[in-house]
């Protein structure tokens, strides 16, 4: 991909994508009795909602184009935040979600990693460098958390 406006619409859908997942995961872990959880899916979704602003606010003086469902060019054919996504089960622990999870993130990290590295375009470059490095704080956060789950 080589267009930034593009990219762009992909990041806005991808991030949305990923507030959804992180506030659904929070909603299971709040019922599963997880406050602590819960409250970091929370702030995940957060994470997601301002990386969401972020794209949305490099593309304010663009026309970023409507996309269809078929006109994205996802790896797989699915965005790489809910790629696997089945939905919350309701008896997911706290270790699947975490696992969940951290499949989410590194499927993001590899998509705006794999366009960073790949493109012609350096502002295009430059944005998905960005957004991969951001990617790459919350696989190490759930790498950590997942590693310190005793459940």
């Amino acid at each position: 991909m080589n267009d930034v406006e593009r990219f762009l619409a992909h990041a806005v859908q991808l991030e949305r994508e990923a507030a959804r997942r992180y506030e659904e995961l929070a909603a299971a872990m709040g019922t599963e009795g997880n406050r602590e959880l819960g409250v970091f899916f929370t702030r995940m979704a957060h994470y997601s909602r301002l990386h969401l602003a972020d794209a949305m606010a490099r593309g304010g003086f663009r026309k970023l184009p409507p996309l269809e469902a078929h006109e994205y060019e996802w790896p797989d054919g699915t965005s790489p935040e809910t790629a696997g996504w089945e939905g919350v089960d309701a008896q997911m622990g706290p270790r699947e979600a975490l696992e969940l999870a951290l499949d989410g993130e590194r499927r993001g990290h590899a998509y705006y990693a794999t366009l960073a590295a790949t493109t012609t375009d350096a502002e295009l470059r430059a944005i998905a460098t960005t957004f991969a490095d951001e990617e790459a704080e919350h696989v190490a956060e759930l790498v950590k958390l997942l590693a310190a789950c005793t459940v």
